[in-house]
């Protein structure tokens, strides 16, 4: 499975991304999508999941509210739609892939996602 995010970018506090992450290699449906973002010098953190059916969605309490994951199945894309963006958004943000019976236990830990992509940066000036 390959996946290919993109959209990140430079944007001033308060404005909005959306990043997408094309999926290729496998049926795109069998997989629950998440995305994960590090910043400098700190670790990888859960960010946003979405089941394989788009039905069940999870955030980070950090995002709730202001980020959105939505996924088109029919596309083999998974998106962030992040608006409000602040400084502390500022990180490269990795979208993953994983097949688990377990979504809802499993989709906050990096360790469950079996694939990966390159990662974008999201810069948030002040």
């Amino acid at each position: 499975v390959q996946l290919q995010a993109s959209g990140g970018g430079l944007v001033q506090a308060g404005g909005s991304l959306r990043l997408s992450c094309a999926v290729s290699g496998r049926t795109f449906s069998n997989y629950d999508m998440g995305w994960f973002r590090q910043a400098p010098g700190k670790e990888r953190e859960f960010v946003a999941a979405i089941s394989r059916s788009g039905i069940t969605t999870y955030y980070a309490d950090s995002v709730k509210g202001q980020f959105t994951i939505s996924r088109d199945n029919a596309k083999n894309t998974v998106y962030l739609q992040m608006n409000s963006l602040k400084p502390e958004d500022t990180a490269v943000y990795y979208c993953a892939a994983m097949q688990t019976d377990h979504f809802s236990g499993s989709y906050s830990r990096s360790y469950n996602y079996d694939y990966w992509g390159q990662g974008t940066q999201v810069t948030v000036s002040s």
